[in-house]
């Protein structure tokens, strides 16, 4: 377990929720420190969107505290959590493509002047939030013109309207081209950087251990371990998340399937996408 003299931002104590017969999440624990990536691995089912959505308000946990800032608080929405402060992008964003990329940014929360729609203060604003970013994107551009990767720099962009102190992201590189992953996880290291904390659900190591700087790793609703990347290794943590014991992560590899078939597939990132990372 990782120590940290730090107040954290977000604190979960002892977090429990069910579906019925079925416990997602069973006394789930940890913290979230001022300016650091934490990644959320686990196998399907593990309860890593579920921690997230409690985090986010779209769910109510059974039992157990939520702390942010270092006061209790009950999360009953998505509109409040980002009026606290806390962001989120889910799979799936919904744009809709016949809008320009800042009426996207907007959408549902158009600014206005003397009661009429203020296309100027919104340009504007899109502009400044996406350059932020490192982002070129022109703000003109039709959202259906834009790449899976571009798509999901918008949808991060959308949520720095509010200035978020946390932004809870899930499974931010699905199904994006390996140049589309490394803009993304570009402008995650930018997020960091900035100040903000970020809180990512990503089922893909190289990408975890590229930028987080701790791995919460889920197995069957329970927290089975928290590491400092810095502190551990592909192995460690993909024999966490399919519940074996290795003595030494570099000999002896279990002869387990489950093991085995996540060692297969496990991708290494390129070290041109690290160097664009780490600009």
């Amino acid at each position: 377990m990782v120590k940290d003299d730090r107040k954290p931002l977000l604190e979960l104590r002892d977090i429990d929720i069910s579906f019925g017969f079925v416990d997602a999440l069973k006394s789930a624990t940890l913290s979230i420190y001022r300016q650091e990536i934490v990644a959320i691995v686990g196998d399907n089912g593990a309860g890593k969107s579920t921690l997230v959505k409690i985090i986010a308000g779209l769910l109510q946990p059974d039992s157990g505290t939520i702390l942010y800032r270092n006061a209790p608080v009950v999360i009953p929405s998505i509109k409040v959590a980002d009026e606290m402060g806390i962001a989120s992008v889910f799979q799936g964003q919904e744009f809709c493509d016949n809008l320009d990329v800042a009426s996207n940014l907007f959408l549902g929360k158009e600014l206005t002047y003397h009661g009429k729609r203020d296309d100027a203060s919104m340009l504007g604003k899109a502009r400044t939030v996406l350059k932020s970013l490192g982002s070129a994107i022109s703000v003109r551009s039709p959202i259906s013109s834009l790449s899976m990767g571009q798509r999901q720099t918008v949808a991060v962009a959308r949520t720095l309207l509010n200035d978020p102190a946390l932004i809870l992201l899930d499974e931010p590189t699905a199904s994006l081209s390996v140049i589309q992953t490394a803009e993304v996880l570009s402008t995650i290291k930018r997020l960091r950087s900035e100040g903000r904390s970020i809180v990512m659900v990503c089922h893909d190591l190289p990408d975890v251990f590229s930028i987080a700087d701790r791995i919460i790793v889920l197995r069957q609703g329970h927290i089975s371990g928290i590491h400092c990347v810095t502190d551990t290794s592909y192995e460690e943590i993909i024999a966490e998340i399919a519940g074996v014991a290795i003595k030494n992560t570099h000999e002896n590899t279990p002869n387990n399937t489950k093991y085995q078939n996540l060692i297969r597939q496990r991708k290494l990132i390129s070290r041109v996408i690290c160097e664009k990372i780490q600009e």
